[in-house]
């Protein structure tokens, strides 16, 4: 199997890999945010198997995705030879099993659409349709994966993934394909030729995430801060207007979903769902859980459960770099000036916003972060934690707090500094203090370590001396991991 150019995505093309082996009919849902690069994912691993492809049209009527779909037909099916024109979706799904059915003597073969939400016009019957064409006739090929394709993620999950109709657990397989880790990305950029040190890597990180067709933008020669301005605060910049086309592209009435965006911007610390609804005044119903799950399921938004607390106390939090990015610093900033971001880069306001987003990506490689403990296999559970604070005791907040199974507790304090980390006596005293109270409040019995994640290391004093347990740096989260969950 041909992988070239394909970066990380190990888990993918081994499934992938395993369809192509196997010797039943598969449905394969994809799904991810957009811009992460499902489309060349399939189309690199499986080029050699597909024999259908066609990719819906964003917002066009149900007679133009007729005339593009069946004008694909008779270019990869037919030879270049006119069809017959169909009257519908029906009519359409059963032209396609005859032209297939010619594919399918001597090798597996790929039938992929592309964008398939965007085929589900309105009155187009065409869900209806592809149902009926995959339980009457699909499903009995042996030799015939379909690949269903979308960036609308929230409506892949509720009408292909939980189809309560034709497509009810249809599904042979689910790909929810993420953002490149750090070590991805790291892998990426040097496929490209672009030579970054790991400190400038996750500045870029901070403000592109791991999302391809976004790190595509860094050129060879450039400092991050220097692909950033180009990027982001040049007018022509790729990213310069992509914050308004990413949401309108993924949700049809995107207003809701860019005050809860907002909302959560505003609150780096997370708010909970009765917090949200306050604040974005959203009905309290099933209208906001499903905002929530379609923010959620396309990666914009991550719940996050407190220690000692249940899924519906969940804390929500804004975890898309890119959407960060642009509201703490694209949006006031739009005069389109060079140099834009070299200048705001050195400002207190970025070193302060920089160690929020470094926790996020903390959060992002849990995986790395155990591994590089050496707790790997110890199972686990991860979570944020902030004290109910009163006079005597003040407030104390833990970045993050791994629970493990062996009566251990990591209490994680993260920093994002360009060189060493150094404990001077007040802070060592406000570390031992969040130990203590963390140890009060919780009535834990658990053994509590302090470990230190910097991006650059810690610079041993005598504070830190025998208050620091472990300590991780930036090379520990570009360890290769697998993801959790």
């Amino acid at each position: 199997m041909q992988e070239t150019g394909i970066i990380g995505r190990d888990e993918e093309k081994l499934l992938l890999k395993g369809i192509l082996a196997n010797t039943k009919a598969d449905l394969v849902a994809v799904y991810g945010r957009r811009r992460i690069g499902k489309t060349y994912l399939i189309r690199s691993y499986l080029k050699k198997h597909i024999v259908l492809e066609y990719s819906g049209i964003h917002n066009v009527e149900t007679a133009v995705q007729l005339t593009g779909y069946c004008r694909a037909l008779a270019t990869q099916l037919n030879n270049n030879i006119a069809l017959p024109e169909v009257a519908d979706w029906f009519a359409a799904f059963e032209l396609t099993a005859r032209l297939l059915q010619k594919k399918m003597r001597r090798k597996k073969v790929v039938f992929f659409l592309d964008e398939f939400p965007w085929l589900q016009t309105p009155k187009s019957n065409f869900l209806a349709a592809f149902e009926q064409f995959w339980n009457t006739w699909a499903s009995k090929q042996h030799n015939l994966a379909v690949i269903l394709c979308g960036s609308a993620a929230s409506w892949m999950i509720q009408n292909v993934v939980r189809n309560k109709g034709g497509l009810h657990n249809r599904i042979t397989h689910k790909i929810a394909l993420q953002p490149f880790t750090l070590n991805e990305t790291e892998a990426f950029l040097k496929s490209r030729n672009v030579q970054l040190n790991r400190y400038q890597v996750t500045q870029l990180y901070m403000a592109f995430g791991g999302v391809p067709h976004y790190l595509e933008q860094a050129a060879t020669g450039l400092s991050a801060a220097q692909i950033i301005d180009k990027a982001c605060f040049a007018k022509n910049g790729f990213l310069y207007n992509e914050f308004t086309d990413l949401y309108k592209a993924l949700f049809d009435s995107a207003d809701r979903h860019f005050k809860v965006i907002r909302a959560l911007a505003a609150k780096p610390m997370g708010l909970n769902r009765n917090e949200i609804i306050k604040a974005c005044k959203l009905q309290s119903g099933g209208s906001t859980t499903a905002l929530l799950e379609e923010l959620t399921a396309s990666g914009f938004i991550t719940p996050y459960v407190p220690v000692e607390k249940k899924v519906k106390d969940s804390i929500y939090k804004l975890t898309d770099e890119y959407s960060l990015f642009y509201l703490k610093f694209m949006e006031a900033n739009r005069s389109g000036s060079k140099g834009t971001w070299v200048r705001l880069s050195d400002t207190p306001t970025w070193k302060s916003w920089s160690g929020l987003a470094f926790e996020s990506i903390c959060m992002k490689h849990i995986p790395a972060i155990k591994k590089a403990l050496g707790i790997g296999g110890i199972y686990s559970e991860t979570a944020i934690w902030k004290s109910k604070g009163n006079s005597i005791k003040g407030a104390a907040q833990i970045d993050l707090v791994i629970s493990r199974r062996d009566n251990c507790i990591n209490l994680c304090e993260i920093k994002f500094y360009e060189n060493k980390f150094s404990l001077d006596k007040k802070y060592a005293a406000a570390l031992q203090q969040k130990k203590y109270i963390f140890q009060q409040e919780t009535k834990t019995r658990k053994h509590l370590f302090i470990t230190l994640i910097t991006s650059t290391g810690l610079q041993a004093n005598e504070h830190s001396l025998g208050l620091i347990d472990q300590q991780l740096t930036l090379d520990d989260l570009f360890i290769p991991m697998q993801r959790e969950g």
